[in-house]
């Protein structure tokens, strides 16, 4: 098998780590794995073997099969991080496709504010490439800088959107604002839209190349199905190659998710991760939709549900909220009411637990692994 070098960059956002990507895409250069800021970036070294890293030559590299222009290292928050392998034509073609959904015309300016060492990232300036445009680069977030970018398009998740919309900022300065990563609250999307937002909510992950799926809708030759286990499952041109290590989980030809979903007319709809549902008293509750519905409440600025060991039922659903008021919190018996007016009785959290915030991940997505286990 025909293969290449993997250089590891842990180069700042800027021109240099979007020059040594175009030169990836276009073949000029080697495949390109981004790494993350910090310490992290030694964890995805050793288990991801680049054979360079910052252009010296790795003793136990390992080259990737030609045609692989990326790798993206998986968040690892439940292991070892997993190299998602990405092709030039897989990254070309869902920006090309997320291009045609939006309408976006060429030219026109993308700010990346997300890691490129994410997928979500990685892509507004695959996007850019092919809008033959100079992306408007950010290290980091900083409300008032994006608001003042000058750009056309820009990606964020949820929690980014959240503090633009607290400023009360005209969100019309965007022609579109992609939001991922995690599952928005409904009030945030429409506060956001109040304050003049095109916002496209997406769906998707490192191995989809980022968002495959627009306000539900698949993107042009991507197709989706829910399989007898209730997970998603995506097929199209956008599929990685493969796992750095490790089997890929492939059936017949489609990328089978963690995710459970439905489809309704064509629309997708996510109802959680497989591996977050929660077996409480013999019955099986999906922690997503017991947020979603929490979520909606009035009083409640942000939650997340998590499952905890219980000696009598198993599991326990555990409620994780941030007050919208802190002065005026839910209490356990009012959360409870609640849900029991729109889940069944046994998905009724069990616990409450208030915090001031949720953690997060570097990708924006909440840590359940830390909520988990309290860190």
């Amino acid at each position: 098998m025909v293969s290449q070098p993997l250089h590891a960059l842990t180069l700042p956002p800027g021109p240099r780590l979007f020059a040594a990507l175009r030169d990836a895409l276009s073949g000029d250069g080697p495949a390109v794995l981004p790494l993350p800021a910090g310490r992290a970036a030694t964890a995805v070294i050793t288990a991801l073997r680049p054979t360079h890293a910052d252009g010296v030559r790795q003793a136990r590299g390992e080259a990737v099969p030609s045609g692989v222009a990326v790798v993206i290292a998986t968040s690892g928050s439940t292991g070892t991080p997993k190299g998602v392998m990405l092709s030039a034509t897989a990254l070309r073609a869902s920006a090309a496709a997320s291009l045609r959904r939006l309408g976006a015309a060429s030219g026109e300016r993308w700010l990346c504010c997300l890691p490129p060492s994410h997928v979500s990232g990685l892509q507004v300036l695959v996007r850019a490439l092919l809008s033959e445009s100079e992306p408007i680069i950010h290290d980091g977030f900083d409300p008032d800088a994006v608001l003042t970018s000058g750009a056309h398009h820009v990606s964020l998740v949820p929690t980014q959107l959240h503090r633009l919309v607290a400023r009360k900022a005209d969100l019309s300065v965007f022609r579109t604002i992609l939001l991922g990563g995690a599952a928005a609250r409904p009030a945030l999307l429409e506060e956001a839209r109040d304050l003049g937002a095109r916002v496209v909510t997406t769906y998707g992950m490192s191995e989809t190349s980022g968002g495959s799926v627009y306000d539900g809708r698949p993107l042009d030759n991507v197709d989706l199905k829910i399989g007898a286990d209730g997970r998603v499952r995506v097929s199209g041109p956008v599929l990685f190659s493969g796992y750095r290590s490790g089997p890929s989980p492939f059936e017949n030809g489609w990328f089978v998710t963690s995710d459970l979903g439905e489809l309704r007319d064509g629309r997708l709809r996510v109802l959680g991760r497989a591996d977050d549902v929660i077996n409480t008293g013999g019955e099986k509750v999906v922690a997503a939709v017991v947020a979603a519905v929490l979520a909606a409440h009035p009083e409640v600025a942000d939650v997340a549900v998590i499952g905890r060991p219980d000696p009598e039922w198993g599991e326990a659903v555990v409620a994780v909220v941030v007050p919208a008021d802190a002065t005026r919190p839910l209490t356990l018996e009012q959360v409870r009411a609640y849900c029991k007016d729109r889940l069944p009785a046994h998905a009724a959290p069990r616990e409450l637990r208030l915090l001031p915030r949720l953690p997060l991940l570097p990708n924006g997505k909440t840590d359940l692994a830390g909520l988990r286990t309290g860190t």
